[in-house]
């Protein structure tokens, strides 16, 4: 087979072209094996059986606090959203209190002068949490609205201190995009830390320029596929935030059906890659984490064409 070989598009940041190809070739059967024991890889193959798990661990985090009699602060995401309808259903069928709950999401859209988008717009995070989630939860179940925090242009300098003064979060859930970030913390940002990564993790909250490939996957799953819909900043948490949580648990279910996974390349590169500053999940990695995939998200990496149609194109005969 003739190899056709390129450099990789400008735009993208991390450009290790043998790393590239060496994280794609990880096979399924291989990709839960890693040299930190701490860092777990799982694979969860059916997409219900996904978010049960999902739901599942939210409420057990939020039963064990209240046995317990203590505080459970959770740094969340938006999405995927499933898991917080099934665990706002379990939690009225169990009839589990969550005033002792607090929550701080990862982070929300910002326009292009960094004001982040109001609960009203249909786009916003915080809209999505509380249809999907926290408005789910029988008003008597519920955590105090006083307990459920968004970052906005207004409190984003202040947003990590909150977190502190909170207790500090118990438990980090979260996902990774398309180029690797986690909350909206992008890839780009590592040029401006280099190879220092003492103190890219320490990096707090900011406003922050959305990647393309972040407005495209957002676009994507979002926004009916219009990139226009999709707003140009965002305010987010940092690498510090994420690591310093006491536990870490990620979800990756980028799988699209019909063998097609956006999320399949980026898991193994912040999975198995080298830990960097360009390839943000990457620093999951050195810390205690759970690291689940959905079946599709973990099969191989291939090339695949059988969804393309050429029945429109007239080919030449000779």
């Amino acid at each position: 087979m003739s190899q056709f070989k390129y450099d990789l598009a400008k735009f993208i940041p991390f450009r290790d072209r043998q790393v590239c190809e060496r994280v794609r070739a990880i096979k399924k059967e291989d990709i839960c094996k890693h040299p930190n024991p701490e860092f777990k890889i799982r694979i969860i193959e059916n997409p219900d059986d996904f978010y049960f798990q999902f739901a599942l661990d939210i409420v057990n985090r939020i039963k064990n606090a209240l046995e317990e009699n203590r505080k459970l602060v959770m740094i969340i995401p938006v999405g995927p959203t499933p898991q917080y309808k099934i665990a706002a259903q379990m939690i009225n069928n169990l009839r589990i209190p969550c005033k002792h709950v607090c929550t701080f999401n990862m982070d929300e859209y910002a326009d292009q002068d960094g004001n982040t988008a109001p609960l009203e717009w249909e786009g916003s995070f915080q809209r999505a949490m509380w249809e999907n989630f926290f408005n789910l939860i029988d008003k008597d179940l519920r955590p105090p609205k006083n307990q459920i925090h968004f970052p906005t242009s207004k409190n984003i300098s202040d947003y990590g201190k909150m977190i502190e003064d909170a207790g500090g979060a118990d438990i980090c859930y979260g996902g990774v995009g398309w180029a690797g970030h986690i909350a909206f913390w992008e890839p780009h940002l590592g040029y401006e830390f280099g190879d220092d990564l003492d103190a890219y993790m320490k990096a707090g909250p900011r406003i922050v320029e959305l990647h393309p490939m972040t407005i495209m996957q957002n676009a994507l799953h979002s926004f009916s596929g219009d990139w226009s819909w999709v707003p140009p900043k965002a305010a987010t948490i940092g690498p510090a935030q994420i690591t310093d949580a006491k536990e870490r648990s990620f979800w990756l279910d980028g799988y699209l059906g019909g063998g097609i996974s956006w999320q399949r390349f980026i898991a193994r590169l912040a999975a198995h890659g080298p830990v960097n500053t360009l390839v943000p999940a990457s620093i999951l990695q050195k810390v205690p984490t759970t690291y689940t995939l959905l079946g599709g998200v973990a099969d191989n990496c291939e090339i695949n064409m059988r969804s393309v149609s050429y029945t429109h194109l007239t080919l030449p005969t000779n």
